[in-house]
Parts: structure tokens; C-alpha cells; sequence
């Protein structure tokens, strides 16, 4: 007998094929086999393959933005925010190979408006750190895009080339002191 898939097993199996193969790897069938299902069970729980990337890429805004921003907002001060915030998103291999295959999808219809909800709420929580660390307005926003920006880049560079970062730590360190210190 067979385990019932629930919703969460189905969009946890295709955030995992996401990262390892794109949008395109998030397929019924395929995901139907790596979790010992039939696609009946998707079908249960999606009306169509839309449908469950839809929910997908849900779940991904929910634990790959709200939730990381849940996790930095517990410290008291904007550097260690920024710091928290840092430490746990070059902390995450998969999680990088995910923002990056999304990326590469911005175009797809399913993709671009979230892709584009989750950049902009980002980059607004990384202006408010910038601001309460003193920025002005303007220098505030563009070092939270700098700051996404090297985000990205560095997540581009841990997916593909890891060995290129070196230690992590003391680029960490590097990329938040380049960032807060103002000159």
C-alpha cells in the first residue's frame, strides 16, 4: 500500500527538481516516480501541472523570503539583520540553485510575476536595513540593490564555481563592510 502525498510532499519534491533542472523539471510524471507516487496523487492535489508549480513557487516566496526575513528580523540591530540575513541565504546551496533557475525563467508566465513580487519585497526589506543604519533614501536603495546584487552573484558563483569564493566567512565579512561603510 501506498503512502498518501500531500501537498507539501509534492511541492517539496519540485522545488528539489527545480533546482536540479529548472522550471521545465517540474513535470508530474517525473515527480510522481521520485516520490513513489502515482500521478493520480498530483492530480488529487493540482488540477494541472500549472497548478502545482503555481504552488510551488508559493511555497518557495513563503520559505525563501518571508521566512528568511522572519529569521533575520530576531536580531536587535540593522548590521546584524543584514549579517543573519547574509549568513543564511550563502548558506544554502539548493536554495541558490533555486533563485538562479528561477532567473533563468523570469520570462515564463508563471514565474515573472512572482519572481518579480519576491525581488521587489527583497530589495524593500534590504532598503529599510540600509535606512536604519542611516542611509539616506537614495544611497539606501542602491546599496540594497548592490547588496542583492552580490547576493545573486555570489549564489551564481557557489552553484557553479565554489571554489572560486574561498572561505565564505570572510567574504561574508568583506561584502557586509564594503556595503555599511560609507565614504
Amino acid at each position: 500500500m501506498r503512502t498518501r502525498r500531500t501537498r507539501e510532499d509534492w511541492t517539496g519534491v519540485a522545488l528539489r527538481a527545480l533546482a536540479e533542472g529548472g522550471v521545465a523539471a517540474v513535470a508530474v510524471e517525473p515527480l510522481a516516480v521520485r516520490l513513489g507516487a502515482t500521478k493520480g496523487s498530483a492530480y488529487w492535489h493540482f488540477p494541472n501541472r500549472e497548478a502545482l508549480l503555481k504552488a510551488t513557487l508559493e511555497r518557495w516566496e513563503r520559505e525563501h523570503t518571508e521566512a528568511v526575513i522572519a529569521l533575520a528580523d530576531v536580531h536587535a540591530t540593522p548590521e546584524g539583520k543584514l549579517r543573519a540575513l547574509f549568513g543564511v541565504v550563502l548558506g544554502r546551496e539548493r536554495d541558490s540553485a533555486i533563485e538562479l533557475a528561477l532567473l533563468a525563467a523570469a520570462d515564463d508566465p508563471a514565474v515573472a510575476p512572482v519572481l518579480a513580487r519576491v525581488t521587489g519585497r527583497r530589495v524593500d526589506y534590504l532598503v529599510e536595513l540600509f535606512s536604519a543604519l542611516g542611509f539616506p533614501p537614495d544611497a539606501a536603495r542602491s546599496r540594497a540593490v548592490l547588496a542583492y546584487s552580490a547576493y545573486l552573484g555570489q549564489a551564481q558563483l557557489l552553484t557553479r564555481v565554489p571554489a572560486v569564493l574561498g572561505r565564505r566567512g570572510v567574504l561574508l565579512e568583506e561584502t557586509l563592510a564594503a556595503l555599511i561603510t560609507r565614504g
